[in-house]
């Protein structure tokens, strides 16, 4: 029982699932708010260039049932007269035809945006299957499209045949009238006709769109077992990610081993810790630039002593050091007194090697916080 319910897919789908499903193509969509958005960008562009677009259509007319002398002398005069026709239909008709593309192509938005796979283009033989194809047609979201479908095409066909019942003295009356009152009374048909068929769409979106995400949803969920696994993909092989951390420290070791012949001073412990340290213009306090014990320490005081950095044994302050402050941060202002005294003996050793005079001396019983010194004698 256990094993069979890491199988059912019962966890929503991770934030990784969708952006692979993403990937492949998969997002949700929903056919009824393409044609919905058609639908009204056509009745927005009859009720604001309608009118328009009836005045050329009239012109059209006139000038297709006259009869020139002509026309029937040579036929080629009739293919002139009939491209001169459509090209000025054509441009009649532009407005709609572009508020048509627009609404096609802005329809995906509102269930996301845009969304170009090359996967979703590669062929794929499953999909010329005939069994695999009539699985679909009989599974349970067949069904469903199938009911969508016949609920459309009864709300769709009820709407307009209600409308042409309703209006079907004034359809008759279009007989009678002449072609400017006839092609106006046929567009404020058409407008009222879409206006109609629009809000029956409504509905049928307001229905589809929910149910669409929801399926989409299902369709992607992961079972107990899919989750454990993508987890462990993530959070990557042990192994890989120990190596991965042991190349990090190397990098920084060798980062930080070549930064130590710019250090002003090293203290030292003197065996088993060493500290470099830099004090620059510009700094708001001394900076770590290189810390260790044991190897490390004793590589640092090998390069310092190759590049000649001055070397300072201050046992209590270097443990202190190494505990305490952080490599390339500055140095808690709780040692800015005893690290003072060592930088001061620094330069007092500069000055005397390009002046020489009385050797410095090393300074003795530097103070050190006692309980700094606690913490890294117990640390």
């Amino acid at each position: 029982m256990a094993e069979e319910s890491d199988l059912e897919k019962t966890e929503p789908a991770s934030s990784r699932r969708l952006e692979q499903a993403r990937e492949e193509g998969q997002v949700p969509r929903s056919r009824e708010i393409g044609a919905f958005l058609i639908l009204v960008v056509s009745a927005a562009a009859f009720w604001f260039v309608g009118p328009w677009m009836m005045q050329r259509t009239t012109a059209i007319v006139r000038r297709g049932l006259i009869l020139e002398e002509p026309l029937f002398r040579d036929p080629r005069f009739m293919l002139v007269r009939f491209a001169d026709l459509s090209l000025d239909a054509l441009f009649s008709f532009a407005p709609l035809l572009l508020a048509l593309v627009i609404a096609a192509l802005i329809s995906p938005f509102f269930l996301g945006s845009w969304n170009f796979s090359l996967k979703a283009l590669n062929p794929d033989a499953g999909r010329l299957d005939p069994i695999k194809g009539l699985g679909r047609l009989v599974s349970w979201s067949g069904l469903v499209e199938l009911l969508k479908a016949i609920a459309k095409a009864l709300l769709v066909g009820g709407v307009a045949f209600w409308v042409l019942w309703s209006e079907r003295d004034d359809i008759f009356a279009l007989f009678g009238q002449s072609v400017e009152v006839g092609l106006s009374s046929a567009g404020h048909l058409v407008n009222y006709s879409f206006l109609m068929i629009v809000l029956a769409m409504l509905l049928i979106v307001a229905l589809d769109v929910p149910f669409q995400i929801w399926q989409y949803h299902d369709k992607l969920k992961m079972s107990k077992e899919e989750v454990k696994q993508e987890g462990k993909e993530l959070e990557g092989n042990p192994q890989i990610k120990g190596r991965i951390r042991q190349l990090q420290r190397e990098a920084a070791r060798k980062r930080m081993m070549g930064a130590v012949p710019t250090a002003d001073v090293i203290v030292t412990n003197p065996t088993h810790f060493a500290v470099a340290l830099a004090y620059k213009s510009g700094m708001g306090a001394p900076k770590v630039l290189a810390k260790g014990m044991g190897e490390i320490a004793l590589k640092i005081r090998e390069i310092g002593a190759a590049n000649g950095v001055p070397t300072l044994e201050a046992p209590p302050l270097a443990r202190a050091l190494y505990r305490h402050a952080e490599l390339d941060q500055e140095i808690p202002s709780t040692l800015y007194a005893a690290v003072a005294e060592v930088l001061a003996y620094v330069y007092q050793l500069a000055n005397w090697r390009q002046a020489g005079g009385h050797y410095p001396m090393p300074p003795r019983a530097i103070a050190v916080p006692a309980e700094l010194v606690a913490e890294a004698v117990n640390g």
